[in-house]
């Protein structure tokens, strides 16, 4: 579900606030954390889709493709090692629940403290629940209005805000790219977390390198690291969703969003610290650019089979295996 979710949308910013929203409404954490790390996975089709804009050149295609699938590769190389984990032992889950015991308590107000987005958000609330109690209507029918004007609330801003980070600060986030680049994989990292907490989307940060590469600018194994800091740096709109939630789950939804960074932070350290690892994203990206550079409808069908097609073939099982009563 997050895969194909985010895969629509394009941001997986949008979708993870949207899941700490969930979690704050009653969705066990156990469902949210293969949530968050399908969404880790649908927010490289942005990338992948820009790639394709490189088709007509077959050199520049292959390098841009590899650039933008060494993301997918690395981010599904983190679930198969991570989701199996934390359905047998609740790793993530568990240390989602330290960290936030450690830093807002353990009541269930604990997070009130840092709530900055409280009185932005509280007189909209306010309105909208004396609004609809006005007009008589059904305390169900009440939730799932606010639920929706919620969402809608967070899809809307965090696209207006990403539009208009993009156009400010892109430029910006160039020139970081430009100087990041090539001196070593922890700089790397450091600069591509710092661009993508710059522009509220790791689509954009991703999307920045893919051209680049494409044309030589830049070589696959030097934007590695960068790409990696991005799956960082977009945590932190998750982060900021958890502050704006009180109530008694909202330690739950701060939590939730600890998962969200802490999978993402975990991840590039494994993965990128031993070698044999490290290597398997890059050399899968250059295989499969080969490939696909000789025959372009394999781009295509990769697009539309990992996002769409094996994601919805699940959602599908999923539901049919629903209790009908």
């Amino acid at each position: 579900m997050g895969i194909f979710a985010t895969a629509l949308i394009q941001s997986s910013s949008t979708i993870t606030s949207v899941i700490v929203g969930m979690v704050a409404g009653g969705l066990p954490i156990s469902i949210a954390v293969p949530m968050i790390m399908g969404a880790n996975i649908g927010t490289t089709i942005t990338n992948t889709i820009v790639s394709l804009g490189h088709a007509r050149h077959k050199d520049e295609f292959r390098r841009a493709f590899a650039a933008a699938t060494i993301h997918d590769y690395f981010n599904l190389l983190s679930v198969v090692i991570f989701l199996p984990l934390e359905v047998a032992f609740g790793l993530l889950e568990k240390c989602g629940a330290l960290l936030t015991s450690l830093i807002a308590g353990t009541g269930p107000m604990s997070t009130h403290h840092l709530n900055f987005m409280k009185p932005i958000t509280e007189p909209i609330v306010r309105f909208t629940f004396n609004l609809v109690h006005l007009l008589h209507i059904n305390d169900i029918f009440i939730g799932i209005i606010l639920v929706s004007i919620g969402l809608a609330l967070i899809v809307g801003s965090i696209t207006y805000i990403g539009r208009l980070m993009k156009i400010i600060m892109v430029g910006r986030a160039k020139k970081i790219l430009h100087a990041a680049i090539g001196r070593g994989p922890i700089t790397g990292i450091a600069s591509g977390t710092a661009v993508t907490m710059i522009v509220q989307s790791s689509s954009t940060t991703t999307s920045l390198i893919v051209p680049l590469v494409g044309s030589g600018v830049f070589d696959i194994r030097k934007v590695y690291p960068f790409t990696l800091g991005a799956n960082i740096g977009t945590c932190v709109t998750a982060l900021l969703a958890a502050t704006a939630i009180t109530g008694p789950l909202a330690s739950a939804a701060l939590q939730i969003a600890f998962v969200h960074l802490l999978y993402n932070i975990i991840g590039v350290i494994v993965i990128y610290s031993i070698p044999h690892l490290r290597e398997l994203p890059l050399k899968a990206a250059e295989i499969f650019a080969a490939i696909a550079s000789e025959r372009k409808s394999l781009a295509f069908a990769y697009i539309v089979t990992v996002f769409f097609i094996i994601p919805g073939a699940f959602m599908g099982i999923a539901i049919l295996k629903l209790p009908t009563h």
